[in-house]
């Protein structure tokens, strides 16, 4: 995925979860921060952090925050471009099938998940989580307590019952990354239900990311370790 008219900043707080104040042209700014999660580890003082203009002139926030450098490292933070980055993925062969149909946004049962695709007479859902939290290399997710997150495992192990593949899929917002495994300091319950998933014939998935200036793409597979 691509974005346009992208401008650089230096952030200087955030007062609530949907906007930042960042010093942009030497101008204090508010900026729209497109993500709701906490991201405390990414948005520090005086971090220097990417920003899309809008293209509507009649908005409030003139920039969307979508990316922030950790260190020497970029990190999208956008939390609808793992989604995004996912279809076009899925779409073109990345899973080593180019799927018959595809439909973003799917209801089943009591879940609405991500995506739903056919291939070679197979049916599958799949769920996507953008991960932005990284220690020493390790890419973690959640980076808070998610109840959803749990509920969508729920759901996708109760599709694999009904006879559908399923897939939970972790889109790293990073690049170079040697592991994913579950946040376990931060819900040990997300760590245990993954687990749980994956014996009920559950498929987790870990991507790093290309992050560029202008884009964001799918780069490689990242091994997943879910023991605690």
């Amino acid at each position: 995925m691509l974005y346009s008219d992208i401008h650089e900043g230096i952030f200087i707080d955030r007062p609530n979860r949907f906007i930042a104040n960042v010093l942009v042209d030497g101008v204090p700014t508010v900026c729209h921060v497109k993500n709701t999660g906490r991201c405390r580890e990414l948005l520090v003082p005086a971090a220097k952090v990417l920003l899309e203009k809008s293209a509507n002139p009649q908005r409030k926030t003139k920039f969307d925050l979508v990316k922030v450098y950790k260190g020497e490292r970029l990190v999208n933070m956008d939390s609808n471009a793992p989604n995004a980055v996912f279809g076009e993925f899925l779409k073109a062969g990345g899973l080593g099938f180019v799927p018959d149909h595809v439909k973003a946004e799917y209801t089943h049962g009591d879940s609405r998940f991500d995506y739903y695709f056919e291939h070679d007479g197979v049916k599958a859902f799949a769920e996507v989580k953008g991960v932005t939290l990284e220690d020493n290399n390790i890419a973690l997710f959640p980076d808070a307590p998610t109840e959803r997150g749990i509920k969508h495992l729920r759901g996708l192990m109760e599709c694999v019952k009904q006879g559908y593949e399923a897939y939970a899929v972790f889109i790293i917002q990073m690049r170079h990354i040697d592991e994913f495994r579950p946040a376990w300091d931060k819900h040990k319950e997300f760590g245990i239900s993954l687990q749980e998933a994956v014996k009920a014939g559950v498929k987790v998935l870990a991507f790093d990311c290309d992050v560029t200036r202008d884009g964001l793409s799918i780069a490689e597979p990242v091994p997943v370790n879910l023991k605690e």
